[in-house]
């Protein structure tokens, strides 16, 4: 499964981002998942609240995971969001977009003293 490993990886970027900034609280995680990456963000966001679930600092933490649509370029020179077959020239596309799952937000809460 590894939806395990990315929901790990994301808490420990989290995390990273939480001690680095001295944060006293983590309070949510926004994610981008491409439609292409091969997950089920549902099962990452509920693996992701497991792992935090330990660590005080992330204590009533939300995941929130956006869904980045496909964008493909054919060497033709089509560009659009046709996945399998370019309609211009018949070809492959290359994805350029939609198979990344990054971290795009973390919101945290830091003492002012």
């Amino acid at each position: 499964m590894h939806e395990y490993s990315i929901a790990y990886d994301i808490f420990a970027t989290a995390q990273r981002a939480a001690v680095e900034n001295h944060a006293t609280q983590v309070k949510a995680v926004k994610v981008d998942v491409g439609e292409f990456a091969m997950v089920n963000p549902e099962q990452v966001k509920f693996l992701f609240e497991v792992i935090a679930e330990d660590d005080p600092v992330f204590a009533g933490v939300s995941m929130e995971c956006r869904t980045v649509k496909v964008r493909t370029r054919c060497d033709c020179g089509y560009e659009g969001d046709e996945k399998f077959v370019c309609p211009t020239c018949g070809g492959l596309p290359h994805i350029v977009e939609g198979k990344e799952i990054v971290v795009t937000n973390i919101e945290i809460e830091v003492n002012d003293s």
